[in-house]
């Protein structure tokens, strides 16, 4: 077995939102709360088993018990409430009125029915945040922009203007920050807020991560512990952790923390499962790669071959770095991975379904809301103060000097067509060999030699 090493953060205790005026004595921060005369502690380490795996299932998971394709046009809004009766005014707090921005990348059309389903993917999650920070006396409302598919940021944008919000709170829909997700959305972000006299003049915060809250933590568990008693033998289920990639270079030259959060976030969810009394063995890999350039290691489908000859049966892949469902669970892992899996010896295999609307979750993410009043407008704050994360609380431009200053060239999104062995690859290599076989038959007609020449296939010319 190989050996990782993992920061260990300790989990926040519950904290409740603090007038302007204690400030001096407690700040309050996303996730964590942070003493100002306290001093640095030393992290606790942990050392523990890495396997390779991953994982699929061939059942679609279901975001939310009510989720039902709705019909929407192609100009679909990008505001998220409630029927008008729930919602009698507009949230307003004072004179400030409170919205609530969630950005996700979202995916390109295909059939017509994709396009409602894309919608509900995210419009009932962000319908039962605000239903949750309405239940917290916090009467926001919530839009949800996505970057590369309707509601499109811009759309949700022009709602938020409409709406005369004066405070927004930017909530990535990625648990794990990097510049190749929440950058590529701040950046739109910032060039939206700089073209906009009164976006400029609007206040706002960003909660660039949030992988290592208490109650994402626990919903994260909840979904693991529930898929493993769905085997025979659960202590002998490998665990394995299947999280989108990103380019190496992103990492080791850009400086995206997305790989360092990403393993202590798993680390995290590992120790609450162990205190559980689950202690499965776990592994962690990275998906959906595309292009030539190399990206973070180990890949999906080759530790899914390596964990067969290894004589592992059973499998179940937790997509931590999803929180809706999407082409990366429901054709990647449930049918592409899954298929890999069984062919190279794996014989149970199972997968947690996406975070959705999941009550634990919604509720810690209108906490983190809540707790990111104070600070929207406000400077960032201290790395003292907001050690609750690699990437501290901040504002799109701060975050974007910070974590994303060579504004490298994003991969684009997942497409169907990649190479590989995949369904949608397959036909595309077939269409590729046939032209392959049309410009050598050209080629022989035109000059009266080749292999059907010399089969006799096609005359000779003398």
């Amino acid at each position: 077995m190989n050996q990782t090493m993992h920061i260990r953060v300790q989990p926040p205790s519950p904290s409740l939102l603090l007038p302007r005026a204690s400030f001096c004595a407690q700040r309050i921060c996303p996730c964590y709360r942070v003493q100002m005369e306290s001093t640095c502690n030393s992290n606790q380490l942990k050392t523990s088993p890495v396997t390779r795996l991953s994982s699929g299932w061939s059942k679609t998971h279901s975001i939310c018990p009510e989720l039902q394709p709705r019909k929407c046009s192609s100009q679909m809004g990008a505001l998220v409430t409630s029927r008008a009766e729930e919602v009698p005014t507009l949230p307003v707090i004072g004179d400030e009125r409170i919205g609530v921005l969630l950005l996700n990348l979202g995916g390109p059309e295909t059939l017509e029915d994709v396009q409602p389903f894309l919608f509900n993917l995210f419009a009932d999650p962000a319908e039962e945040l605000r239903k949750a920070l309405w239940a917290k006396n916090v009467p926001a409302k919530v839009y949800v922009g996505m970057r590369y598919w309707h509601p499109f940021t811009e759309e949700a944008i022009l709602q938020i203007k409409r709406d005369k919000i004066t405070k927004l709170v930017v909530l990535p829909l990625y648990p794990q920050f990097s510049i190749s997700t929440s950058g590529s959305s701040l950046r739109l972000l910032e060039s939206l807020f700089r073209e906009d006299e009164y976006l400029m003049n609007m206040q706002h915060t960003v909660i660039p991560s949030w992988y290592q809250r208490g109650g994402y933590i626990k919903a994260m568990a909840d979904l693991i512990e529930k898929e493993l008693q769905k085997f025979d033998c659960p202590e002998e289920v490998m665990i394995f952790f299947s999280a989108h990639g990103v380019p190496l270079a992103y990492v080791e030259e850009a400086g995206d923390p997305y790989k360092a959060e990403m393993e202590e976030c798993i680390d995290l969810i590992m120790e609450e499962l162990e205190n559980r009394r689950i202690t499965n063995a776990y592994t962690l890999a990275y998906q959906s790669r595309v292009g030539p350039v190399e990206w973070l290691k180990p890949y999906t489908d080759e530790t899914i071959i390596e964990l067969g000859q290894k004589g592992f049966k059973s499998l179940l892949a937790v997509p931590i770095s999803f929180v809706s469902e999407h082409i990366e669970t429901l054709e990647e892992i449930d049918v592409e991975y899954k298929e890999l899996a069984l062919k190279s010896g794996i014989q149970k295999w199972g997968r947690v379904p996406a975070l959705g609307c999941e009550p634990t979750f919604i509720a810690d993410l209108a906490d983190a809301v809540i707790e990111s009043l104070p600070y929207v407008g406000a400077m960032a704050v201290s790395n003292l103060e907001a050690r609750q994360s690699l990437v501290p609380l901040g504002s799109v431009e701060e975050l974007l000097a910070a974590y994303d200053s060579q504004r490298r060239e994003l991969p684009p999104p997942v497409i169907v067509w990649e190479w590989g062995w995949t369904k949608s690859a397959e036909t595309w290599n077939g269409r590729a060999a046939m032209l392959a076989v049309l410009v050598l038959l050209v080629l022989e007609v035109t000059t009266g030699e080749g292999f059907l020449h010399q089969w006799g296939i096609l005359p000779l010319f003398r």
